[in-house]
């Protein structure tokens, strides 16, 4: 059953960690042509003359991209800090990155320097990278077997809810102003005030208490007020036996996970999942919703609160898949999720083809966007995080999520990077690219990804084996 502390440490380290990643992802959408303008200013006062439209161009593209390639440098950080700080320590060293980027993005108006949001950009996106590995990790291994896919999907929904909250927050008549937006920009750092005050008094991830710290008392201790009752022998007796597993096979690094056999298809699995996620378009349809609303002649003062309503459902449709990820299970999520976001991407191409010469074809557009927000909300956002925690052991997770963050954030620097270019030299044929991709991804985890729902780590790594066509070592009594 959900404890008061399972989902106390859940909603902790969710809102002070993945709140932030959503909220980072979109704050600077509706800001942007004050930003730029204050970068246009503070150059003018400094060189005298006007930057041009190439450089502000440049110094644009660079504030949202660094972001990305921030949670790249972070999913890096993420294997050696695990081992040796532990997956709360590392949450909670974690949180100075977002206080210093907040403090620097918010005075950044003051002290007349652009510079530094760039820089903060790359601060929050260390900040991001780690904690969209870490939060999934840390909840998965201290979730009981029949919650772990509905508390790993928890980090996910508030990802969604800080993009709903900077949205709301970003509209012109909140703080998305020019007088605004800083604060807009450094409310970040609350969320990680937050779970610094009030982290340290929950437990470690028992499993790394007693796995990779070798304390058996802590981890009883920590199983015991997670778990809300005292005889926690069996599981304890779990985690021995995936020990023992593992004996064999010794601590995994990054390298050696790529070179060992028994984990081949969990490794290709999660690069799969984890660029389908992102290849699949999301942040395409996220970046520029608002210019496919305003080619289906939504009027420009009405579209932040479609964008708006757009995150609510994002939110909504995230909110689902917590409650029946369980019982459908993580297979059919996913399936669902790409057939879902295949089609709309398809029809979507139509649509913006047949926009001039059918009146409507932009509804059908503005259709598609949200049929395609809501597939992607229920499968492919959620879902691969949790396959990581489920697919690997305790000696080759961290590794896992480090090949699975680098994928994550290097497929999302690329579709920031690309997306312009690519909408440029294809128009609407480019949803046609992300169409294929969903498509790819479906057919990959249709023929090779196991359903996980209510199996233990060490089950789990038996159906794998299988795959592998290598013997799981059982612990010899």
């Amino acid at each position: 059953k959900m404890t008061l502390p399972l989902a106390l440490v859940a909603l902790i380290s969710a809102f002070g960690s993945s709140f932030q990643y959503g909220y980072n992802v979109s704050v600077i959408n509706s800001p942007a042509p004050y930003m730029q303008d204050f970068y246009n200013r503070t150059y003018l006062e400094r060189t005298g003359v006007p930057m041009d439209r190439g450089f502000q161009t440049l110094l644009w593209s660079l504030t949202v991209s660094m972001f990305p390639l921030g949670g790249l440098f972070g999913s890096l950080l993420v294997w050696p800090m695990v081992n040796n700080c532990g997956r709360k320590g590392t949450l909670l060293i974690n949180n100075l990155f977002s206080i210093a980027a907040a403090i620097l993005m918010g005075t950044s108006e003051l002290a007349k320097t652009f510079e530094v949001i760039i820089l903060s950009r790359v601060l929050m996106g260390i900040f991001a990278g780690l904690a969209s590995n870490v939060v999934p990790m840390f909840l998965g291994e201290m979730s009981p077997k029949n919650l772990r896919g509905a508390v790993g999907v928890v980090p996910q929904l508030f990802i969604t809810i800080g993009i709903l909250a900077a949205q709301i927050l970003g509209l012109h008549s909140i703080l998305g102003n020019a007088q605004g937006w800083p604060v807009l920009l450094g409310l970040t750092g609350i969320p990680s005030l937050l779970q610094l005050l009030t982290l340290p008094f929950f437990p470690e991830s028992p499993r790394y208490l007693l796995l990779q710290k070798g304390t058996e008392e802590q981890a009883r201790r920590a199983l015991q007020r997670l778990r809300g009752w005292q005889d926690v022998d069996e599981e304890i007796q779990e985690m021995y036996q995936e020990d023992r597993s593992e004996k064999e096979e010794g601590k995994f690094s990054v390298l050696s996970l790529f070179t060992f056999r028994g984990l081949r298809w969990q490794l290709i699995s999660i690069i799969v999942m984890m660029a389908g996620q992102q290849l699949s378009g999301v942040n395409g349809v996220f970046y520029y919703a608002d210019r496919i609303f305003e080619s289906a002649g939504v009027h420009s003062s009405s579209i932040q609160y479609v964008t708006v309503s757009i995150g609510a459902i994002n939110v909504v449709m995230t909110l689902l898949a917590v409650f029946i990820v369980e019982s459908l299970g993580r297979r059919i999520l996913l399936l669902a999720g790409f057939v879902l976001c295949s089609a709309s991407c398809a029809v979507l191409t139509l649509a913006l083809n047949l926009q001039s010469t059918v009146s409507w074809m932009s509804y059908l557009s503005i259709v598609c966007v949200i049929a395609y927000i809501i597939g992607h909300a229920i499968g492919p956002s959620p879902i691969p995080a949790v396959m990581i925690t489920e697919m690997f052991l305790q000696s080759s997770r961290p590794a896992a999520f480090m090949v699975g963050g680098s994928v994550h954030w290097l497929s999302n620097f690329t579709v920031g990077l690309l997306f312009l270019y690519m909408e440029a030299g294809l128009g609407p044929y480019s949803f046609l690219i992300f169409c294929g991709i969903c498509v790819t991804t479906l057919l990959y985890i249709f023929f090779i990804v196991p359903e996980t729902k209510n199996k233990t780590f060490m089950e789990i790594n038996r159906i794998m084996a299988k795959r592998n066509k290598v013997e799981v070592q059982e612990s010899k009594e």
